[in-house]
C-alpha cells in the first residue's frame, strides 16, 4: 500500500517555518499562563488553597 502525500494543513514536516509559527501562536493562545495576568493568578492561588484541604479523611 503506497502512501500518498496530501497537502493537508496538519503536517508541518515539510515546512519548518510554518511549524515554528504555529507553535508560537499556540503558546500565545494558551489560557493556562498567568504571566500576563497577576490578578487572575492571585485568584487561582486563593481558590487552590481553599479547595485543597476541604473534606477528605477524618482522623
Amino acid at each position: 500500500m503506497a502512501q500518498q502525500h496530501r497537502g493537508g494543513s496538519g503536517n508541518f514536516a515539510e515546512d519548518k517555518q510554518r511549524a515554528s509559527e504555529a507553535g508560537r501562536k499556540g503558546g500565545q493562545q494558551s489560557g493556562g499562563n498567568f504571566k500576563n495576568d497577576p490578578q487572575r493568578a492571585s485568584e487561582a492561588g486563593k481558590k487552590g488553597g481553599q479547595n485543597s484541604h476541604s473534606g477528605g479523611r477524618s482522623s
